[in-house]
């Protein structure tokens, strides 16, 4: 299955529509106006609240606390690296590796692919489509697609 984000480019904090494959509206995100760090929300398309990332506030390279209804379910913290970006992702038993343009992502569980994230070039915005081979990982796909986005952000 399929996700496509696309970043609200006249929008004054970070916003971003997320559609199914079938180009319906599913989720949109919404950051907080915060003088320091990110605060990104997730709704689903009936605007109830699923999910928030949070950035934590003092710490060399970006890290941000990841929140499902509620609940911390782990953290994402960008790595340094020379060439290829790479993440501490510290949920669902997950590692993240891109490539070294950072428009390409592979998501594993062990030595398996269960996420791939592409960023399409020549858009307004930043744009991504997410492949998840398990419709069950689908928020955490998205959630982690934002943190990243968030996290290139913050360090670029």
């Amino acid at each position: 299955m399929k996700l496509l984000i696309k970043q609200r480019v006249f929008s004054w904090t970070d916003s971003y529509d997320v559609y199914d494959e079938n180009e319906n509206k599913k989720y949109f995100i919404k950051a907080e106006w915060l003088a320091l760090g990110h605060r990104l929300h997730i709704y689903d398309r009936n605007q109830n609240e699923i999910g928030l990332i949070k950035e934590r506030l003092l710490t060399f390279l970006p890290t941000f606390d990841i929140e499902i209804n509620g609940k911390e379910i782990g953290s994402i913290q960008k790595k340094f690296s020379f060439f290829k970006p790479k993440y501490e992702v510290d949920f669902n038993g997950w590692r993240v590796e891109g490539d070294f343009l950072e428009w390409d992502y592979d998501v594993y569980m062990e030595c398996c692919p269960v996420i791939h994230i592409s960023k399409e070039i020549c858009h307004w915005g930043d744009t991504y489509v997410i492949d998840i081979a398990d419709p069950r990982d689908e928020l955490m796909g998205l959630i982690l697609v934002i943190a990243i986005d968030a996290a290139n952000c913050t360090e670029g």
